[in-house]
């Protein structure tokens, strides 16, 4: 997520310190009247999210005692991790009365069994820490996301994941073998409990994935392997046979993915595999897109890039790359010097660079790109789950669309382009029904509210087709509004996981009016409103819901029709159109 800055044709200064993001928490009274946001300051809804206080447990009884007062007086309680990374206000409580829990503090290690390769941790630990503790002892988380920045239990909330088909796959949550919970209770039992749900409890497959809407996740265990290495090369190919090769790359190598550049008619295919320990090499990955900049240089990058959106052309979009040599991988810790690229697990396998370094002062010099004490540039990561079966199809209907117009598709992070993971199969009740394709799109989205997006309309037709033609199912912690519209009705065991939140949860605490909408409860995850497809918040079913005066009206897909988007005319193109 997060890598629009590869767009621009700038020199990336690297360096060592950086302001590390701050807490997505704010109150303006001590612990009450405050905000809670995410990493880039905006939810997909670009609402403002607040909350009558906050807490900061450093302790399990703490925890537990914070969420007794929030269930005695029946305030809703919503869960704020150390980063916020999540698109979706999964961490709002709603209204202004709620309670947030923050698990900054709730970071360490609590047991390691090298034996038995199990490591116990507290749910606010962030991913970047429990890797290099489980290095320590000789052993590896072996999937995890790319971003080091997350913590365990954010991750397990929405099902973040890497990519393999093999053994458990690339989702987490496939390796977690018990958990610590803390639910509201009745009064008899001072309105607070720990439940224990170990690898054989029934309700663990509602817990690993659980959108916060079961209680706070206190500790986390991870059945962990031996620590190994890999082996990674990037293979640059033509699209020739891409929409058959998708189905079959994941299962040649362990930690395969996929980047295809639709305009370029590319494809940059990822051999990635374990290695015997005695293979020479000292790799990292360490993404440029994660590193720290200078603050002048986001503000510049902000401007360049809102720019080119506004005056630019699509041969300008098209131009602008930036590829870093290796793809962010190093064969030592410094410098690329050719393939492949071997190293321990815990050094190739996610990084999060800007976020480990004190803070450098006031004013703000250095930071996440990202960071929105800074304008700069405005992204957007939409994330689906195309079921592996029905890529081929899915991908060769986007070649379809791209062959219409190439160039429109530089509006997608061109040296990424259409980025696919693998996830396998999950017994979790909200994980992947089938073994799947995870695809993300990023894309440009204006810091105003109701500004159209250039080609906005091709994006919108690749995933309406995705989520409706082929049954993808987005991604709980990175999608707009409507594309959540119905897709609870896609898990087979929804029915199951609402029955633990009701023996869990009776009233609702964890609860909100997003989540009631994600999980089919009460109303649709759809704003219908004036200029609501612009921002994603619905699929248009009217004109005004684009943005007419501004030349973009609601018509259907040029190649999935079922579609409907928000297409730029001008006076000349539109009268043609209709006729």
């Amino acid at each position: 997520m997060h890598i629009l800055l590869l767009l621009l044709v700038l020199t990336i200064i690297r360096l060592a310190g950086s302001s590390p993001p701050l807490d997505p928490v704010w109150c303006s009274n001590g612990m009450s009247d405050c905000t809670v946001t995410n990493a880039g300051g905006s939810f997909s809804d670009r609402g403002i999210c607040r909350a009558a206080n906050a807490a900061y447990p450093r302790t399990e009884q703490e925890l537990l005692a914070a969420v007794a007062d929030a269930a005695a007086a029946k305030r809703k309680v919503k869960v704020a991790t150390r980063y916020s990374h999540s698109f979706t206000p999964l961490a709002c409580p709603g209204g202004r009365e709620g309670t947030v829990i923050s698990t900054r503090w709730l970071n360490r290690t609590v047991r390691i069994d090298a034996q038995k390769r199990l490591m116990t941790v507290e749910s606010g630990m962030v991913l970047r820490d429990l890797i290099r503790v489980a290095a320590a002892a000789g052993l590896a988380l072996p999937n995890s996301p790319y971003w080091s920045g997350i913590t365990i239990g954010g991750l397990l909330a929405t099902g973040a994941h890497g990519s393999s088909l093999w053994d458990k796959g690339g989702a987490v949550h496939e390796y977690v073998v018990g958990l610590r919970i803390v639910t509201p209770a009745p009064a008899n039992q001072g309105f607070a409990v720990v439940r224990e749900l170990g690898a054989d409890h029934p309700d663990l497959d509602a817990a690993k994935v659980s959108l916060g809407v079961l209680g706070v996740i206190s500790q986390v265990t991870l059945a962990l392997q031996p620590l190994f290495k890999r082996s990674v090369t990037f293979v640059p190919r033509d699209e020739s046979d891409m929409a058959e090769q998708v189905a079959l790359w994941g299962g040649l190598h362990e930690f395969a993915d996929i980047s295809w550049l639709p305009q370029d008619r590319k494809v940059i295919y990822r051999e990635d595999n374990r290695v015997d320990v005695s293979t020479p090499g000292n790799g990292l990955f360490d993404f440029h897109a994660f590193w720290s900049l200078p603050a002048d240089q986001i503000i510049a990058m902000g401007v360049e890039v809102t720019r080119m959106e506004e005056n630019g052309t699509d041969a300008a979009r098209c131009s602008a790359k930036f590829e870093q040599p290796g793809y962010g991988f190093t064969n030592d810790g410094v410098s690329f010097t050719g393939y492949p690229v071997v190293g321990y697990q815990h050094r190739m396998q996610a990084s999060s660079a800007c976020v480990d370094s004190p803070d450098d002062g006031a004013p703000l010099q250095t930071a996440c790109f990202w960071d929105p004490r800074i304008r700069g540039p405005s992204a957007y990561n939409s994330g689906f789950s195309v079921t592996l079966s029905r890529a081929p199809a899915f991908l060769a209907d986007v070649q379809r669309l791209r062959d219409l117009d190439p160039t429109a598709f530089c509006v997608l992070h061109n040296s990424i382009g259409v980025y696919m993971r693998y996830v396998r199969a999950s017994s979790a009740f909200l994980g992947k029904v089938e073994d799947s394709i995870d695809v993300d799109l990023l894309y440009y989205r204006s810091h105003t509210p109701g500004v159209p997006r250039v080609h906005a309309d091709i994006v919108d037709e690749l995933e309406q087709m995705a989520l409706h033609k082929y049954g993808a199912l987005p991604h709980w912690g990175k999608n707009r509004n409507f594309a959540f519209d119905g897709a609870i009705a896609k898990y087979p065991k929804a029915s199951e996981f609402l029955k633990v939140k009701d023996r869990y949860d009776p009233d609702g605490i964890f609860s909100s009016e997003w989540s009631d909408r994600l999980l089919g409860i009460k109303g649709s995850p759809s704003v219908v409103e004036k200029g609501c497809a612009i921002e994603g918040l619905c699929v248009c079913s009217d004109d005004s819901h684009c943005a007419p005066e501004q030349g973009y009206f609601c018509r259907p897909g040029k190649v999935y029709t079922e579609a409907r988007v928000c297409r730029f005319y001008t006076p000349t193109t539109r009268i043609s159109d209709e006729l």
